[in-house]
């Protein structure tokens, strides 16, 4: 059992539980730190930390995750000790989400025109105080019997290349690690394992200002984390990491504690925000 879990969601964004109710499911358990990260929002954050007094032992690191993209596929990144205070950073995560918005309402008419239509009112309500996201139209098709899994709907309609699938206004990740910064967060890289070519990104990303990259993380092999601690080690980044748990209920999905760095990774974290504060 890890004591520090650094990537969970919340309905804020694709998961199924409130902050207050995640919060109370992980007070139950053994860990100690945890940042909050949903994506394109750090609206749940305030209700997690009010819900967390209740759990004196637990810390709550506030993050973000933003979704950018390279030739080839998705990147994100994540951001921790986010200055929620900030209304530039939160004007770009509004954007953000309304792009989310239009890009959902598109795939529903795409979906309908290949013979599964979808009432964009029951998407609306599965995503609930959500950013709405592919996800949210991956439940939606299961419910109406159309595909048996969210990584059927994803395999064969909502990723990119498939037949639903449709772009979004596109942010490098380098852009988004700028971003972070300017907000005087701390830009990692989530789960490299999905990012194309990530070794020959990585040096670009460093440049940029990246400090860490998920070297724990909840569909890892022992060969992956073993890899990713080796390219990390290699550019001198933090090893980060968590459950990436959004509480869907899956065969096998990991819960929060069970996959996460080292103590020592969240008090680097803790340093290295302290020393931008003093600046």
């Amino acid at each position: 059992m890890a004591d520090v879990d650094l990537h969970m969601h919340s309905t804020y964004s694709d998961g199924t539980l409130k902050p207050a109710e995640l919060i109370e499911k992980i007070g139950k358990t053994a860990l100690k730190i945890i940042a909050l990260t949903d994506h394109d929002t750090t609206q749940g954050i305030d209700e997690a930390l009010q819900a967390a007094k209740r759990y004196p032992k637990l810390t709550i690191i506030p993050g973000v995750e933003i979704s950018t993209e390279i030739e080839g596929g998705e990147v994100h990144i994540l951001a921790y000790y986010v200055n929620r205070d900030d209304a530039a950073f939160q004007k770009e995560l509004e954007q953000f989400r309304a792009t989310r918005y239009e890009r959902g309402q598109k795939m529903v008419e795409k979906l309908a025109e290949l013979r599964m239509p979808l009432s964009w009112k029951r998407v609306l309500e599965i995503a609930g105080d959500g950013s709405v996201g592919r996800p949210h139209v991956a439940r939606a098709l299961i419910e109406k019997g159309y595909v048996a899994s969210h990584q059927e709907a994803f395999d064969k309609y909502l990723a990119k290349g498939c037949p639903a699938y449709v772009e979004r206004d596109k942010m490098t990740p380098e852009q988004a690690i700028e971003l972070a910064l300017r907000n005087g967060a701390l830009p990692v890289l989530a789960h490299p394992v999905y990012v194309k070519g990530v070794e020959k990104i990585v040096p670009s990303l460093k440049a940029a200002g990246l400090i860490g990259m998920e070297v724990y993380y909840s569909t890892y092999s022992e060969a992956d984390t073993a890899r990713f601690k080796m390219l990390a080690d290699q550019h001198g980044l933090l090893p980060c990491g968590g459950s990436d748990y959004h509480g869907n209920g899956y065969a096998g999905e990991v819960e929060p504690g069970l996959v996460g760095p080292p103590m020592s990774t969240a008090e680097k974290l803790r340093a290295m925000k302290a020393a931008k504060a003093r600046g």
